[in-house]
This record gives structure tokens, sequence and C-alpha cells, in this order.
């Protein structure tokens, strides 16, 4: 292990260097992050440790790296998501439904970065099937308690880590490891990323395969990576990414890319607009301070700063909260009771075990999104609302077409608050909903965004910047983002 830093203080690009110089092994590397989940499991993030699974990961790619073939992420620690399907772990989706599940495929992204040399350390927490800004709806107890409880932001116990990826993203913030998968159905990256003070990325609708990926909203979901900069983000990426169509009808024939080739390009000249629409009413004072300041440093480093618009902003939610919940209550009727997960054990007939297994098995917000999604699909609705929805989001994505023919990305705030106070929003869902408003568009547009730290707000809490590119960009989301950080050191601070 190096001298001079503790092996959690180090980024993914600084951890693979150690390990392919053979300063530390990647069994050492293993055992600390998992010593160190254990220690700060109060926090809530982790659901699943199988340590004897790690371990032999890690013995395997210390054999690769003895040799010298070892991939991009051989023999770094990683965690993902409980929302990906994983043979050596259980997998619940945050909910009581597939409580025990034991999936025997791995999803593709687990594949593929297995397949880097990654270790996998466990799974982390999220709200039940991703659907949450808060991770105050998952209903699995994590690791050393007794119950379901909510995640706990590293920065104030007291607040949450954003959700559906809270876990992602307090694993990253809290040093239990060095990066993470989580998923961006609404801005389940990027608000947790901001929430936390670390970096993600969601990449183009269709860059990742969501092949194993427990499904909420088939034209929304996208994998993606959280770590704490840019750099570690890009590495991920590449990894990830890449073409499934024998699996997932909805991957791009896109062949890999290497997102890290343009990371220290200039960005002289580099247009950056910036929405009305994400600097009005609501947005809190020390959020706007804290975006202002990262906007100014690109300023200095040569980036120009051009107004846009984007008109339908506020629409987004209401878009999105027809649209999600049209495909969550299509793509969770298969949690009948009948092939895997849980049933109930009391019943009269087929249609009351139905009944009675979804009643036991779905969380209150996973059956009102359900029931929403099932009314707005309904013979006499489907036009007035779903369709509509459909047509507005297609202008949604024309508005992020407009902008761009003035500029080369897009930058605001990634949620109006800062991370509020755990039960803050108690019964009412519709708070949660309205956090996701500068998240949303970019989601429903398909296209790539991104949370980077960018300061802290009130109370101290970080705050993220949110860049978001156009199709394919991603290169240079992570180029802008990475000068940023060379230019700051928010993403390198630390809460515990």
């Amino acid at each position: 292990m190096t001298s001079r830093t503790a092996l959690h203080d180090l980024g993914v690009a600084q951890l693979a260097t150690e390990l392919r110089e053979r300063r530390v092994s990647a069994v050492e590397a293993a055992q600390h992050f998992l010593a160190r989940a254990r220690q700060h499991q109060n926090l809530g993030a982790f659901v699943a440790l199988n340590e004897d699974a790690t371990l032999a990961q890690a013995r395997s790619a210390d054999e690769h790296l003895a040799k010298g073939s070892g991939g991009a992420l051989e023999g770094v620690p990683l965690a993902h998501k409980d929302i990906f399907v994983t043979r050596d772990f259980p997998t619940t989706a945050g909910s009581r439904m597939l409580a025990g599940y034991q999936s025997p495929f791995d999803a593709t992204v687990v594949t593929r970065l297995a397949a880097a040399g990654a270790v996998t350390l466990g799974k982390l927490n999220c709200d039940e099937f991703a659907m949450g800004s808060a991770n105050e709806n998952s209903a699995v107890a994590p690791i050393g308690f007794d119950a379901p409880a909510p995640v706990r932001n590293p920065w104030a116990a007291d607040r949450i880590p954003g959700g559906s990826s809270g876990g992602s993203a307090v694993a990253v913030a809290a040093r239990l490891a060095p990066a993470v998968t989580g998923t961006d159905t609404g801005g389940s990256i990027r608000q947790p990323a901001s929430f936390c003070g670390i970096t993600g990325i969601k990449p183009t609708y269709g860059r990742a395969s969501r092949y194993g990926m427990v499904a909420f909203a088939s034209s929304l979901d996208q994998a993606g990576p959280m770590a704490r900069s840019a750099e570690d983000c890009a590495l991920l990426l590449s990894a990830m990414c890449g073409p499934d169509p024998d699996r997932d009808s909805t991957s791009l024939d896109l062949p890999c890319e290497d997102f890290s080739r343009s990371l220290n390009d200039s960005i002289d000249g580099l247009r950056i607009g910036i929405p009305a629409e994400f600097f009005g009413e609501g947005l809190a004072p020390g959020v706007r301070a804290a975006v202002d300041g990262a906007l100014k440093e690109y300023e200095k480093l040569g980036a120009k700063l051009v107004p846009i618009s984007l008109p339908r902003t506020e629409l987004s939610i209401p878009v999105y909260y027809i649209i999600a919940p049209a495909e969550a209550s299509s793509n969770l009727s298969r949690f009948d009771g009948v092939k895997f997960g849980h049933r109930a054990k009391d019943y009269g007939d087929l249609l009351d075990m139905y009944k009675k297994t979804r009643a036991e098995g779905f969380g209150d917000e996973v059956k009102r999104r359900i029931m929403i999604g099932a009314y707005v699909l309904s013979h006499g609705y489907y036009d007035a609302y779903y369709l509509q929805a459909q047509k507005i989001r297609r202008m949604i994505a024309d508005d992020f077409q407009n902008a761009f023919k003035d500029c080369d990305l897009i930058a605001g705030p990634v949620a109006p608050t800062v991370a509020w106070k755990l039960g803050e929003h108690g019964s009412d869902p519709l708070a949660d909903y309205l956090a996701d408003i500068f998240t949303l568009p970019a989601s429903l547009a398909g296209l790539p965004g991104m949370s980077v730290p960018a300061g802290f707000g009130e109370g101290g809490m970080p705050v993220g910047l949110q860049l978001i590119g156009n199709y394919f960009q991603e290169a240079r989301l992570l180029n802008a983002a990475h000068r940023l950080q060379q230019a700051t050191d928010f993403h390198l601070r630390s809460p515990l």
C-alpha cells in the first residue's frame, strides 16, 4: 500500500495504478473496503456482502496482475446498485417482492465490468424498484440492520442521500468503494451524486445494456457509473458501454469507446448554454451561488456562457410522471407470485393469490405508481394522458436540439435544493417529484447528463453542477467536468 495515502482515499485511476505496479494486492484492497463497509454500516449503504465471492474474484485478479495480463480495472473493488442481477449476491431491487432472490446470471453491465477486472464488493441500497428521490422507499434491511432503514447522507446523518441510487452515492462519498454502478430513470444518478458531493454520469439512452437490470420504465432506464472524479467515471463508462443486441433490443449498435480520450483537451471557446428556466423561483440561494461559482471557473478556463431557453422544462414533471408509471405498471406485472419472488401464503384462488401477493410485496410508492400507470393506459384515458405526454416528450427533445444550435453543452443546477432532512417530505410524494425538475428533461430526451461537485450550499451540504450534452457527447461532457475538477477540489473533499 502506498505510504502517503490510505487505500480508501485513492480514486479508481490511482488505485488501478497501485495494483498494476504491485504496490498493493487486489486481495488487500478488497479486504480493506469490506472492513470499511462494515465499519460504516450505520449509513445503510450495503444490503448484501459475500466475502468469499469477493476474495475469490480478488485472488483471480492478483493472478492476472502477476502475469501482466489484467484489464483496465483489474483488481479495483466496485459495488453494484441492487437493481442489477448478480449470481454471487442476492438481488432484491429494494423490494419485499424479491426478498431472497438469487439470479442465475449476471447483468451485462456487471459482466462487462468483471471482464475489465473489477472485483465486486457487494450490493447497494436503493429505492424500491428505483422509484424515489430520497432512498427512503427501500423495503430491505441494510447490512447491520434488523429491519428496513433509510440510507443516510455521510455529510449529515439526519439527511437523505438522494435517490434512487442513494446507497451507491453514499458508498463513494463515504469511501466505502472507489466507484459504483447506478441507474438513472429521471435523475437517479445525478441527483444523489449532487446531494453526496460525488461525480456521476448518465450516458445517452441505449449506450449501456439494460439486460439484467430490473426494469422500472424501459424507455428511460439507463445504467451509469458514480465515482469521485470525471476521470474515474470515464474509465468505468468505457468498460460498461457497448452494443448488446442479442439481449437488449434498446441497446445502440455503437462500438465501445474510450471516454478518457479527450479528458485533457482545452475547453477554450466551449459554448456552455445557461437555460433561464433552471434559474428561476424555487432555486435555493446556496445552490445558485455554488453553480454560479462553477460557471465562473469555466469562464476562467476560456468557456463562453450563452443564454438559452428550454421552454417546456416545467412540463417535464407531469410528462415523466405519466410515462414512467405507465411503463412501470406494465413492467411490474411480471411480479405475480407465480414464477419467482414473493408469494402470499394464504389465498383462495389464482386471482386472490395475485392480489394478496402484490399487496404484501409492493411498497406504497410502487403501488401508487402502478395505479397511476394503469389509469393513464386504460381505455378512454390513453389518448388524453399517455399519448399527449409522449407528444410533449418529443417537444422537450426538440427544445434541446434547438438549444444545441447555439451551444455545445448545457449547464445548471442538478436539484433546486440541497439534501433535505430524513422524513421532511413525509407523506407528500409531490415534494419528492418536484425535486427532479432539472434532471427530468434530459432523461425524457434520452440525452447524456452528469453531476459534478460544485461546492456547498445550505447547511454545508454538497451541491452538484449538472452538465447536459447532445447525443453521444459523453467524452465532451467528461472533458468539461475533468477540466473543472483540475481547477477545483470539491470532488476531493470527504465527509468521513
